[in-house]
């Protein structure tokens, strides 16, 4: 890390790290309260975790389901679930629009408290903040389980973070590992090019038809406040996880969601299962999800609940009242990783931030 004294020093009242749909989230209602504020993001360009995934990846809800606060997303012709590329589009712009201090290109590796403000440290520059908004997601952190045989199989190993299309798996065998929406959208794509197999820890769960990423936000609201009030919410959830995109119903059409329990091992040649079964396999895609991106907050020793992640009321930490994690999970909000998701639970969290530096205020003037 570059030595303090060779940085450049800089401050603002909360400093926002992160600049995908959170952070963005985050800005607009900061920068609608003329909050000083600066976003801070290791992307090179705008668009967060969007300007990295595949192109044909979809929104789970049509464009009119799924804005950020104060700017609804356009539709895309003839596509009823919006691409990747034209999510990465609307976060450009949305950018723009409000007039956003993002500040590309700078990664942030710590974040230290002093005192009654934090130091959050970067390449080359140091801010000083009075709170600080985590927003950075979990891309950067993909979740690869080391099954028995791991480093023996010889064909190609990728996690969704390193998948860009179907084209270098055409003719290949080739196992994709998971039971999400990434896992269904990926095999609808391979299996057109490829002999698929699809391999999952629990038989996938389809949604009806007709269901989408909207109603989905609008069950998690509803269970969220069942389990608040200390109300059973049965009937709420258990609708199933894997979105009918337009790919996903063509691979159906096909015969192709067909998926085999979990292997038990890899094999050099490809995978194997506890009943004796063998497959050949040229290539296994992890379709296995992520972890919070939290490197940065090492420095602060933040405490872990049960559930293996810090322990926050609400977005706001237990151990620095003034750190607030945004849009990493339920835990962190509900649906806060999607987008209509991250803007409501953005608005609460700067409405708690910018009271508690309010009150900070207050109290050093009436001493």
């Amino acid at each position: 890390m570059t030595a303090l004294r060779d940085a450049a020093r800089h401050s603002a009242d909360v400093v926002v790290i992160g600049g995908g749909q959170a952070g963005l989230a985050a800005g607009y209602f900061l920068r609608r309260a003329k909050a000083d504020f600066a976003i801070l993001d290791a992307q090179t360009g705008p668009g967060g975790a969007w300007r990295h995934g595949w192109e044909s990846l979809r929104l789970f809800s049509p464009a009119r389901y799924s804005p950020l606060p104060g700017w609804w997303m356009p539709e895309q012709a003839g596509e009823p679930f919006p691409t990747a590329g034209h999510v990465r589009g609307y976060l450009a712009d949305y950018e723009s629009r409000h007039d956003l201090p993002v500040h590309h290109n700078v990664a942030v590796e710590q974040v230290v408290a002093r005192g009654e403000q934090f130091e959050v440290r970067a390449p080359q520059q140091t801010w000083r903040a009075r709170a600080v908004i985590s927003a950075t997601g979990s891309w950067r952190c993909p979740h690869l389980p080391r099954y028995p045989g791991w480093d023996l199989f010889g064909g190609r190993q990728l996690h969704t973070v390193s998948y860009r299309g179907p084209a270098p798996f055409a003719g290949q065998r080739v196992v994709v590992v998971g039971g999400g929406n990434s896992a269904a959208q990926i095999l609808a794509e391979v299996s057109t090019v490829a002999d698929t197999t699809w391999a999952t820890a629990r038989p996938p769960r389809f949604l009806p038809d007709d269901v989408d990423g909207r109603v989905l936000f609008d069950l998690a609201t509803q269970r969220a406040l069942a389990a608040r009030h200390g109300e059973p919410s049965a009937g709420v959830a258990g609708l199933g996880d894997i979105v009918m995109v337009p790919p996903v119903l063509a691979a159906r059409g096909r015969g192709v969601l067909r998926a085999e329990p979990m292997f038990q091992r890899l094999t050099p040649e490809g995978i194997a299962w506890s009943d004796g079964r063998v497959q050949r396999a040229d290539a296994i895609i992890w379709c296995t999800g992520f972890r919070p991106d939290l490197r940065h907050l090492d420095t602060l020793q933040l405490s872990i609940a049960a559930t293996g992640v810090p322990r926050t009321e609400g977005t706001r930490s237990i151990d620095h009242p003034r750190l607030h994690l945004l849009s990493y999970g339920d835990w962190t909000g509900t649906a806060s990783a999607t987008l209509i998701g991250a803007g409501r639970t953005a608005k609460a969290a700067i409405t708690q931030v910018l009271s508690d530096l309010h009150t900070m205020t207050d109290a050093r003037s009436a001493n």
